[in-house]
């Protein structure tokens, strides 16, 4: 189990570097991979809230991420008129409270292989184990793993995902 969590700790952790002394968009901000995520926290008017006190545990796409996405989509939901949906799927991707790489494999194991967890969007999303690489299940089926885990800040917990997930 301990060797688990090193793993998830450790996975690509030089490649995404967060400041500890920052708060989760502080941090983000602060991340040349995550410029797009910034971006669409910006249009989408969650800045200031997700600065708050928090907790929160952030699964933070990658622009390859979002690059991911059909051509357009992107563009699509920085528009004024969509800011409801990328509302929702920004905080697709956040939970209430600080859940480590430990508290979300404990709850995998517990769940007998998944965990489901209630997204501040309102939205269910799944988590599971797919050999030492946590993956997220969205609404849709589409999975993301988390290739960087336990990045602390001062408002609560980023995991770095290589997939957008999107609610129903």
């Amino acid at each position: 189990m301990k060797k688990l969590i090193l793993v998830l700790a450790l996975a690509f952790v030089g490649t995404f570097t967060f400041a500890q002394d920052k708060n989760v968009v502080e941090a983000a901000s602060a991340s040349k991979d995550h410029t797009t995520l910034v971006s669409a926290l910006k249009a989408a008017a969650l800045v200031e809230t997700l600065q708050g006190a928090g907790p929160f545990t952030v699964f933070a796409p990658t622009n390859a991420a979002f690059d991911k996405l059909p051509d357009g989509t992107v563009a699509n939901l920085l528009k004024p008129e969509n800011k409801p949906q990328l509302t929702k799927v920004l905080t697709y991707h956040v939970l209430s409270g600080k859940f480590t790489s430990e508290d979300v494999v404990n709850a995998i194991k517990k769940g007998n292989g998944q965990a489901t967890f209630k997204a501040v969007s309102g939205d269910s999303i799944i988590a599971m184990l797919d050999g030492d690489k946590v993956v997220l299940k969205d609404e849709g089926g589409n999975t993301s793993t988390v290739v960087a885990a336990d990045l602390e800040q001062s408002n609560g917990i980023i995991h770095v995902v290589d997939t957008v997930v999107l609610p129903q």
